[in-house]
């Protein structure tokens, strides 16, 4: 946990953004993967764990505009829990931890909340995405599970948005330790990238890496040559000679901020001359976002320059043609670039999706575009000095899209399929690293994890 006083400010910024009514934090629990007590390892709701940092399960939190009060409800371990957990701490000294003096019983929560319903008073809670979160807010509200997500507070859902988009510097420390443990695994990632060796050790060494110097993986890693599948969780295949590992890993803290760096390696440690060509564009991509991002610029520009960086190098290498402007304008580079610029980063590596994508992304201003590719930019808005975002521009080779897209002559003044045909096998690039916005540019966090072809073979071979 950060220091009490962090969580008290935290607070007190939220309620004076209220004017009256209940704010309503219910916390996770644990989820079984196959039998009761085999359970995942558990993860505290990210604005639970913003708000008031206690990391247990079973704990739910209000905070009473109305009468400027704070409560914890949850129980004290029982004589099981003392057995099988150790010897922990009761609520009311957990809550202390976060600078509360209040605390009751878990099942004191409902009876709290109906009365509060009762006396027509209004309750906030922010979208629930755990089912188990779900029936337990259906018996408070009396509602149906699949209702629930029907009355959630719109106006809570912006005020913490507000509050956690920008990182202070406690939030930024955790994200650039969190990159040192990243360069840990991608440095080892690169130096295993042999032939003979198989997807699954190297994602395995790299977790392993992530458990000894942070609390978890930030998210599944996707270690793979299939580098072309843009979330591939599985580890089936073995490394070849002349291949492209696509390995995209972040860790945790124990505060749980999170790192999220994709680096693309050669498998033997040297690029060949068209795997050469397809990684500078996508590093001058990654660069030119660098280069440009500063407060005041919306996130949707520094999408379509990179997405004109594309463009303009797959038309030098004869894969596109045409005018760049236009081509960018009809989406025919998304094609190889059906992904979004980045997102948000922060107590998620997709921080605050739960508080929906286009409330964290887009406002009155930016509105979600309808277009292919373009679609699934999560973010568009104005970017604002301390926000921390992602630059992972990609360019992948995706044979049955090719293929669709081949078959309707979609945007075929633009792209040269005939071309195309000789990268069916490539796979995928991708380039990531983690943004601070600054005062007048940005900052790339953390220890620098190597990145141009030089660095990246030398890493290799070392």
């Amino acid at each position: 946990m950060f220091s009490v006083n962090t969580y008290i400010k935290r607070r007190e910024k939220l309620k004076k953004k209220f004017s009256n009514g209940i704010i309503l934090f219910p916390g996770n629990g644990e989820v079984p993967f196959n039998y009761r007590a085999n359970t995942y390892r558990f993860r505290q709701d990210s604005n639970f764990i913003y708000f008031f940092g206690l990391d247990l399960p079973n704990l739910a939190a209000i905070i009473d505009v109305d009468n400027n009060k704070e409560i914890i409800f949850g129980n004290d371990p029982d004589q099981d829990e003392l057995i099988w957990s150790g010897l922990q701490i009761t609520i009311s000294e957990l809550a202390k931890k976060s600078g509360i003096n209040s605390t009751f019983p878990f099942i004191k929560l409902l009876e709290f909340i109906k009365t509060a319903i009762a006396k027509g008073r209004k309750i906030h809670f922010a979208p629930v995405y755990r089912s188990e979160v779900l029936i337990q807010l259906s018996n408070i509200f009396n509602s149906k599970p699949d209702e629930i997500n029907k009355n959630f507070s719109e106006e809570l859902i912006h005020k913490i948005i507000e509050l956690r988009s920008t990182k202070d510097e406690e939030e930024i420390l955790e994200i650039e330790q969190m990159i040192e443990v990243a360069w840990k695994m991608h440095t080892t990632a690169m130096k295993m990238a042999k032939p003979g060796i198989p997807e699954r050790e190297i994602a395995g060494f790299i977790e392993g890496i992530c458990l000894s110097f942070s609390n978890d993986v930030s998210f599944p890693i996707i270690c793979s040559v299939r580098g072309e599948i843009l979330h591939n969780p599985y580890f089936l295949n073995t490394l070849k000679e002349g291949q492209l590992l696509l390995v995209d890993a972040g860790a945790e803290s124990l505060n749980h901020y999170a790192s999220d760096i994709t680096r693309t390696i050669p498998v033997g440690g040297k690029f060949n001359t068209l795997q050469r060509d397809i990684y500078e564009i996508v590093l001058n991509a990654n660069l030119k976002v660098i280069d440009i991002a500063r407060p005041g610029l919306s996130f949707h520009e520094a999408h379509i320059a990179a997405a004109r960086i594309i463009a303009n190098g797959l038309k030098d290498t004869g894969i596109m043609k045409g005018n760049v402007d236009d081509a960018v304008n009809a989406g025919a580079h998304t094609l190889f670039f059906p992904h979004g610029l980045g997102h948000m980063l922060g107590l998620d590596a997709h921080d605050m999706e739960s508080l929906g994508e286009n409330n964290v992304g887009y406002n009155k201003e930016f509105i979600r575009s309808n277009q292919f590719g373009l679609s699934n930019l999560r973010m568009a808005r104005k970017l604002e000095q301390n926000f921390v975002i992602t630059d992972e521009p990609g360019i992948y080779f995706i044979p049955s899209l090719i293929d669709i897209w081949k078959a309707e002559k979609k945007c075929k003044e633009f792209i040269n399929y005939e071309e195309i045909e000789n990268f069916k096998n490539f796979g995928g690039i991708r380039i990531e690293d983690d943004l601070l916005i600054t005062q007048n540019g940005c900052k790339v966090l953390g220890k620098p994890i190597p990145k141009t072809i030089r660095e990246i073979e030398d890493t290799c071979q070392s």
